[in-house]
């Protein structure tokens, strides 16, 4: 089996077995892998081979796969998705507020993984084709993309021109307006700051 597109997936995973598996069942379906199994790693193959995709565990000895996506995210734009046994509601609020496309549970079947990253990879095409948005004086109108914006200033120092940027396309590869989307993050945002229930 052949993936006419060819794309590139980095897959992290501290579990030699998991990456094993994972990265033979995706070059079994036609993806080109990369694989390393902790996060410097990671960020060093995903600087040098650009992937299309990070599939990245969030618990890792060293560097947290939150860690490395927050690093991607700055320096490579690598889109990318989370494999966690714990996909809790604050686990997954922030993968949320990261930008991660998805929050995969644990124990993973390659069939499972499979489908999930093909329909990634086709959210990703199709926001890069998107008809161009609304310059940025128009687009900032209401209080969630005011406060997503800044949430994304602060996060990862980014001008306002490239936080709004950063917004957008987060938005386009989940398919959901801009507003929408500045909802959701606000929100997830939101849920780490409420304590934890004893």
């Amino acid at each position: 089996m052949t993936n006419d597109d060819s794309d590139t997936i980095l897959v992290v995973d501290d579990d030699r077995l998991v990456l094993a598996t994972l990265a033979h069942g995706l070059s079994q379906a036609g993806y080109r892998v990369i694989d390393a199994d902790n996060g410097d790693d990671a960020i060093l193959l995903a600087r040098e081979h650009r992937p299309d995709l990070a599939l990245l565990d969030i618990r890792m000895q060293g560097m947290s796969g939150f860690d490395v996506a927050a690093c991607l995210r700055q320096t490579s734009r690598v889109p990318f998705m989370f494999l966690s046994a714990f996909c809790d509601a604050q686990t997954t609020a922030q993968a949320a507020s990261l930008g991660a496309i998805a929050c995969l549970t644990k124990p993973l079947d390659i069939r499972q993984i499979l489908p999930a990253v093909a329909q990634a990879l086709a959210q990703l095409r199709s926001a890069r084709h998107a008809a161009p948005v609304a310059p940025a004086a128009d687009a900032v109108r209401s209080p969630e993309v005011l406060m997503a914006v800044g949430v994304l200033m602060h996060r990862y120092s980014l001008a306002r021109e490239s936080a709004l940027e950063q917004l957008r396309h987060m938005a386009a590869a989940e398919r959901l307006s801009l507003d929408e989307h500045a909802r959701r993050l606000v929100r997830a945002v939101e849920m780490l700051a409420l304590p934890v229930a004893a």
